[in-house]
Order: structure tokens, then sequence, then C-alpha cells
């Protein structure tokens, strides 16, 4: 290949890669700055035993060759060496040492959990997100508004994060501002974050969750106080509602939603999420674990297993259209308990059979 080729070749890769956007190198807040240290000290660090290596690599091949003309330096009887071996055990103990205690100190640093009011950075915001199918609900309890897919948040300000999932385990990612944490149906995690300039910052999924992921993305509008409580104002004048019944709407799967915002929103809907019993009917996770605890429903609890049924409404296909499922058949519980108490084992598992026989202990004194 020709030496122009070669520069025509390597000027266009860096034309195409000049369109990257190298976030994690070019942070915008505090927690984000403090991940950008830790990777380049640690690679600093790490590049202390590479680079002498790969130099090594290329130097004693050429220097001790089979054909070179002054071989005077050969010593066949060369067993050990002091000053190699320090070297070559030494430094990467200290190095994994450094590592260690760099690991130690910058993990409890940014535990995702630790809010930033040790920056002093002004009053912070609450924001309940939630990870839809291919789409993002921010909720903002203290002023009573939502949007999807469209995070605004004040310069300067900390963010304070509760997450949870509608369906599938997903991740929020904001790498101008830090790292990614989790969301999982049923649980709740937190994430703190900052943003110390105004911007733009670019927002996704980075957990493949099915065919729409791809397009679950939003923009993070960094902003004034002013510019802020403006923005506030626009979606309480421009939303709806947003309640127990419109949140089922929104939760429906759809892709490359735009974004919309709610001028109110219902109180406790975000523990109704995360408890997993927004529907009319359903029993919460808390109340359920409750039940468990007292040693469950026992065969009386069987006809109601549509209260407990979460994921047969929210099924989906290859290509993320609903699948209606047929509503689980209530048992004739007469015959069942005639069955069950002529072969319990054959009915059930021990777990429900220690649970019916504790009820009846319970019933009966």
């Amino acid at each position: 290949m020709h030496t122009s080729t070669k520069i025509l070749l390597a000027l266009a890769g860096a034309f195409a890669l000049s369109g990257c956007q190298y976030d994690v190198l070019s942070p915008q807040g505090w927690v984000a700055g403090q991940e950008r240290n830790l990777l380049l000290i640690a690679t600093g660090l790490m590049l202390i035993v590479i680079v002498p290596v790969l130099i090594m690599a290329v130097y004693f091949p050429l220097k001790y060759r089979a054909d070179r003309s002054d071989q005077s330096d050969y010593d066949p009887t060369f067993e050990h060496s002091t000053k190699i071996e320090v070297a070559v055990w030494g430094i990467p103990i200290l190095i994994i040492i450094a590592l260690g205690w760099l690991t130690y100190v910058y993990t409890h640093r940014l535990d995702p959990y630790r809010s930033l009011d040790h920056l002093n950075a002004g009053e912070p915001v609450e924001v309940q997100a939630v990870s839809l199918d291919w789409k993002w609900l921010f909720i903002y309890p203290e002023y009573g508004v939502a949007s999807v897919n469209e995070l605004a948040i004040p310069e300067g300000r900390p963010i304070n994060f509760r997450l949870t999932s509608s369906t599938v385990m997903n991740t929020l990612s904001i790498p101008a501002l830090g790292g990614m944490v989790y969301s999982m149906t049923g649980m709740e995690t937190k994430l703190h974050l900052i943003a110390d300039n105004t911007g733009t910052f670019f927002g996704r999924s980075a957990h493949y969750s099915g065919p729409g992921f791809s397009q679950m993305h939003f923009d993070t509008l960094s902003m004034t106080d002013e510019d802020f409580n403006a923005w506030i104002e626009k979606a309480k004048a421009e939303g709806g509602e947003l309640t127990r019944t419109s949140y089922l709407a929104l939760e429906k799967p759809t892709i490359d939603e735009p974004v919309s915002y709610y001028a109110s929103v219902e109180a406790g809907l975000f523990d109704r999420v995360v408890e997993m019993c927004v529907e009319e009917g359903k029993v919460c996770m808390g109340h359920m674990m409750m039940q468990d605890e007292l040693g469950g429903g026992g065969l009386e609890g069987i006809p109601a297993a549509n209260a407990y049924s979460y994921d047969r409404a929210r099924t989906i296909d290859g290509f993320g259209n609903p699948v209606e499922l047929p509503e689980l058949p209530t048992p004739d519980l007469e015959a069942f308990h005639e069955a069950f108490f002529n072969d319990p084992a054959a009915i059930c598992g021990p777990e429900i059979i220690n649970g019916y026989l504790s009820t009846e202990k319970k019933d009966n004194g």
C-alpha cells in the first residue's frame, strides 16, 4: 500500500472519529470528574508496567538475537539476579497496593447511594425515574410535574434520583454527569449526580432491554435556576394529568416516544410503581411479603391468584407488541381440597403445604 494511501486512510479515520463524544473524558459534573480522575490515575499506574514490557518485548529480541556479531555478554551460567527479582516482583506489588487503595477510596466516595451534601452546592432536587418499554419517565415530586424522555435539572444543584422499572431490568446512564445505575422491577435504587455547567447532555438506557432499546434515550437539560423554573411552568401549562390510569396507558410498549409533559402527578404513584400495584385490585409487594411472613394465603388464596400476577399483563413478542394472555382460571376449591387431603405432596409444593398448615393452625387457635 502506498504511503499516500495510508495517509488518506488515517485522515479519513480521524475525520470519522471527530464526531464522537468523549463524555467520560470531558466531565460536566463533580461525580463524572471524580470518575475521570480514577480512570486516568488507574491507567497511568498500569502503564508503568505495560510501557516497559512493550519496550522490552522489542528491545531484548533485537539485542540478544542469535546472529548478532558480538556475543561476549553471553553467560550460560546465569541463574539469578536479586535486582531483577526486586524489580519484577516489587514494582507490580506496589502498583497493586496503590490500585487497591484508590479503589477503596473512590468506591466509598462515589457510592451512588451517597448524597452530595458535602459539596454544599445548594438545595437538591428530587427526581423519581421509571424505565418503561422503551422510554423514560421522570417525576418531580416537589413540583408535582413529570416528563417523558426529557430530564431538566438546575445547574450546580445535586439531583437525588430514586429509580425503578416497570418491566425488565434497565440502567440510567448520563456519561457527562456520572456512571450508570440499575433500575429493577419491584425494587428501588438511588443515584446522586450534579451538573457543574449548563448544556444538553445525552442520556440513555445502557442495558439491552428489547427491540426498542436503541431508541431509549433522552436529553438532559442543565439550566440556570430561572430557566429550570420556567421549564416547570411550561410542563404545568402544556401537560396532562399523570394518574394511575394514564400511567398504565403510558406503560404500554412504544418505540421512539416523543417528549411529553404532565402538569400533575397522582400522590404516591411512584411508590405504587415500586410496589407493583398501580393496577386496581393488585396486591402491593409490601403486603405480599407480609402475607408470606404470616404463612401465606393457603389454599383459600388460590382463587385470588390474579391479584398477585404482574408479568402476564406485560408479556410482549419479539417485536415489542403486547401479547394478550388468558386470565388465570379460578379452580374448583372444593375439588382441590379433596385432592389436597388425599395426597397433598402431589398437589402442592412444601411451601404451600406449610403455609396452609400454619394458616389452619392459626384459625383453630
